[in-house]
């Protein structure tokens, strides 16, 4: 029975760094209005007839603080880039020269960054929701391991240790909020 407790606990700790993964993957979506070549991670091109992430059809770089370039390996793929520069939605601009295109960062209003903060606190907060998730399956599981003959000093145990996991797990969540909001706040 202490082995199936600990592979709970395991499972419980797997799915919380999933959710932390997937929070600082969704965090660096949100722009601080600094140019970075990961703003482009999304966006997928049409390129011999399958979805190509961008990256693999084009070199993507940052020039300067406030510029990224995107060189196509092949100049007739330049509008397929275009285009779905623009499908992703991503409030970009792209402009092309005919071999490179070019996406400009515009400087962030005060207003644009409060709203970009609020998105910020809405992904931590649905991570903190997959963490209490991942607690109460974790919870549950120990609970039905008890009926099944796990002893209620060993079940307790187990949950304490699935609370500690869960605030170790919010305050990680909270450091990373933290830190986007002073990026997207600092000038």
């Amino acid at each position: 029975m202490q082995e199936e407790a600990d592979f709970v606990l395991e499972h419980c700790e797997e799915q919380m760094n999933s959710a932390i993964a997937h929070l600082e993957k969704e965090l660096v979506h949100i722009r601080a209005g600094i140019a970075s070549p990961t703003m482009l991670d999304g966006v997928l091109v049409e390129y011999y007839g399958s979805m190509t992430p961008l990256n693999q059809v084009s070199n993507v770089s940052t020039p300067d603080a406030r510029t990224i370039a995107i060189q196509p390996w092949e100049k007739k793929i330049i509008p397929d880039i275009e285009k779905a520069i623009l499908i992703a939605n991503l409030g970009f601009n792209p402009e092309n020269n005919g071999e490179v295109i070019r996406i400009n960062i515009p400087v962030l209003t005060e207003e644009r960054r409060k709203d970009l903060v609020k998105q910020v606190y809405k992904e931590g907060e649905a991570g903190r929701i997959s963490l209490r998730t991942a607690r109460k399956d974790a919870n549950d599981s120990l609970r039905k391991l008890q009926k099944e003959g796990l002893s209620e000093d060993l079940e307790k145990d187990a949950e304490a240790k699935v609370q500690e996991l869960t605030d170790d797990f919010v305050k990680k969540i909270n450091i990373l909020v933290e830190t986007k909001e002073k990026d997207i706040l600092t000038i």
